[in-house]
C-alpha cells in the first residue's frame, strides 16, 4: 500500500475548504490545508458575502437617516459620507470575523495549514512551494472569481469587481453598473443610497433573472424609487475610458445610447477558479461552469473531490458549506451520500430582500409540475405597515396534492421570515400544522401562517362543512 504525506489534502481556504479541512482534522485524518492568498476566509469573507452585507448595513442606516420624516421624525439635512470610513468599518468587521478563520484555530485543530499556489504533479501529488506533497484524497474548493465578458474596449479600460469595490479611497459620484444578478443590484441601491448616481445595465428583460418575474419587478420598483435607472434589454456595444468617466455605449429599444459615470462596476457573472492547478496532470476535466463532479463531487479522477463555487453548481457561501459535508461523508465515512438541491434556501439582500425555497413558478413551469400559487401582501401585516415597509409578499406553490413545493418572498426580512420555511419543506410539515401554529403578535412571521391559514380556510368555510353544521347543530346562518 502507498503511503503518503497526508490522509486528506485541501485546496483552497474558504467556506467549502475550511468546512472539510475542520471536520476531517476532528475526525482523526490527517489534513492538509492549501490556501494561496495568504489570508483563509476565501471569496465570501474578504470580497462577498461579508462586506456586501457591512456595506448594505451602513447604507441602510444612511437612508433612513435622510428620510427621519417618514417615521415621524424631524426631516434631517444629512452630510455626504465620506467612504473611507466606511471602508474602514467593512475593514473591522472582516478583521473580526477573520480571527474566527485564522489558521491558529485550524491548526489547533489538527490541520496543517500552508500558503502557497499549488499545482497537480499527478493524481496524489501536488507541487508547493518547490517540494512535492503527497495526499490519498483531495478536494478542490479553490472557489471563483468575477467574470468579465469579451466586451470591446473592456482591457483598455477602467473597471471595478467585487474585488475592489469595498475598498474605496471614496464614494464614486456617479456608477455604471453591468450586470443584473444578485451582487449587481445589492450593490446599485447600496450606492445608490449612500449617495451616488447608479444606473444598471442588463442584457435580459428583467433583473434577477433566476427569480420570478412579479417578484423581481417588485425590487426594481423599489430601487427605481431610490433614483437608481435602469436599462434592460441592453446590448453593450463597447466601453473606454473619457477623461476621469467610464462611457459605455449600449443598444436598447434599437436605439443607441451612450451613458457616462466616475466608476464601472462590472458584475457579468463567476468563473471557477482553476487555471494554473495543472489539472490535467491528475485527470481531472472541467466543464464550462467549473469542474466536473458526480452526485459524490467526485470529480472525474474519483479520489478527488471538488466543492464549493469551483464546480459552478450553487454560488452560495451556505451551499460550500454542505457540500464540505457531502465530502466529508464520501471521503472519510465512505458512505454515498449525494447532493440534494431540490430545497437550497437562498436570499438577495436588497430592501426589499427576496428569498427563496424549491420551486418558484419558472421552475415549476420548466419541471412541467403542476402547482397552485397562494399569496400574501405584506401590506396586510400589521407589523410591517409599523415598520413603514408594505412592499412585497409571500408566494406559496402547492402540488396537486396540495404539498408545499416552493416559497418565494420578497419583503423586509424576507430572508429571516424564510427560515420557518427552510424547516417546514425540509420536514414535511403539512400546511394544516403551519395554519395552526401560533406566532406572537405583531411579528412579520404571522404571514407565513396567514398564507398557510388562507389555503385552510377554503376547506374550512366550504359551502360543504356549512351544510354538515347545519344538519347536525341546527345552525341557521
Amino acid at each position: 500500500m502507498a503511503v503518503y504525506d497526508y490522509d486528506m489534502g485541501v485546496i483552497g481556504g474558504g467556506a467549502a475548504g475550511l468546512t472539510v479541512a475542520a471536520g476531517a482534522a476532528r475526525l482523526g485524518v490527517k489534513t492538509l490545508l492549501v490556501e494561496k492568498e495568504g489570508r483563509l476566509g476565501g471569496d465570501c469573507l474578504h470580497y462577498g458575502c461579508v462586506p456586501s452585507k457591512t456595506l448594505i448595513r451602513t447604507a441602510s442606516v444612511y437612508h433612513y437617516m435622510k428620510n427621519a420624516a417618514r417615521f415621524g421624525l424631524p426631516a434631517m439635512d444629512v452630510p455626504a459620507v465620506n467612504y473611507r470610513d466606511i471602508a474602514s468599518r467593512i475593514s473591522s468587521v472582516i478583521e473580526t470575523i477573520q480571527r474566527h478563520d485564522s489558521p491558529e484555530r485550524f491548526e489547533d485543530l489538527g490541520v496543517k495549514v500552508e500558503f502557497g499556489i499549488p499545482f497537480f504533479r499527478d493524481e496524489h501529488s501536488i507541487e508547493l512551494n518547490g517540494r512535492t506533497v503527497s495526499a490519498r484524497k483531495w478536494v478542490i474548493a479553490t472557489g471563483s472569481s468575477p467574470s468579465v465578458p469579451p466586451i470591446d474596449g473592456i482591457k483598455d479600460t477602467t473597471y471595478l469587481t467585487n474585488r475592489d469595490i469595498f475598498s474605496l479611497e471614496d464614494l464614486p459620484r456617479s456608477m455604471i453598473v453591468l450586470g443584473g444578478g444578485p451582487i449587481a443590484i445589492e450593490m446599485a441601491q447600496a450606492f445608490s443610497r449612500l449617495g451616488t448616481d447608479v444606473t444598471v445595465v442588463q442584457r435580459s428583460g428583467q433583473i434577477l433573472s433566476r427569480e420570478d418575474a412579479d417578484m423581481a419587478e417588485t425590487v426594481m420598483r423599489v430601487l427605481e424609487t431610490e433614483g437608481v435607472k435602469f436599462i434592460l434589454n441592453a446590448r453593450i456595444e463597447s466601453v473606454k475610458d473619457v477623461g476621469g468617466e467610464r462611457e459605455v455605449r449600449v443598444t436598447a429599444g434599437g436605439e443607441e445610447t451612450v451613458i457616462r459615470a466616475g466608476a464601472l462596476f462590472v458584475a457579468m457573472g463567476r468563473r471557477a477558479n482553476v487555471d494554473g492547478l495543472a489539472l490535467e496532470n491528475a485527470g481531472i476535466e472541467s466543464g464550462p461552469k467549473g469542474l466536473r463532479v458526480d452526485r459524490r463531487l467526485r470529480t472525474t479522477c474519483r479520489h478527488i473531490y471538488a466543492a464549493g463555487d469551483v464546480t459552478g453548481e450553487n454560488q452560495f457561501t451556505h451551499a460550500a458549506g454542505y457540500e464540505g459535508g457531502v465530502v466529508i461523508a464520501n471521503a472519510v465515512f465512505h458512505l454515498p451520500r449525494r447532493v440534494n438541491y431540490s430545497m437550497l434556501p437562498w436570499c438577495i439582500y436588497t430592501e426589499p430582500e427576496l428569498a427563496s425555497i424549491g420551486f418558484n413558478e419558472k421552475r415549476a413551469k420548466e419541471s412541467g409540475l403542476e402547482y397552485t400559487v397562494w399569496t400574501e401582501e405584506f401590506r396586510t401585516n400589521d407589523r410591517a405597515l409599523a415598520e413603514e415597509m408594505g412592499e412585497g409578499r409571500i408566494k406559496l406553490l402547492l402540488d396537486r396534492k396540495e404539498r408545499p413545493v416552493g416559497v418565494q418572498i420578497v419583503g423586509l426580512h424576507a430572508g429571516e421570515l424564510l427560515s420557518e420555511w427552510v424547516a417546514a419543506l425540509n420536514g414535511r410539515v403539512r400546511i394544516s400544522t403551519l395554519a395552526a401554529a401560533v406566532h406572537p403578535y405583531p411579528t412579520l412571521a404571522e404571514i407565513n401562517k396567514k398564507v398557510a391559514g388562507t389555503v385552510m380556510s377554503g376547506k374550512l368555510f366550504s359551502p360543504k362543512v356549512r351544510r354538515l353544521l347545519r344538519l347536525f347543530f341546527r345552525y341557521r346562518g
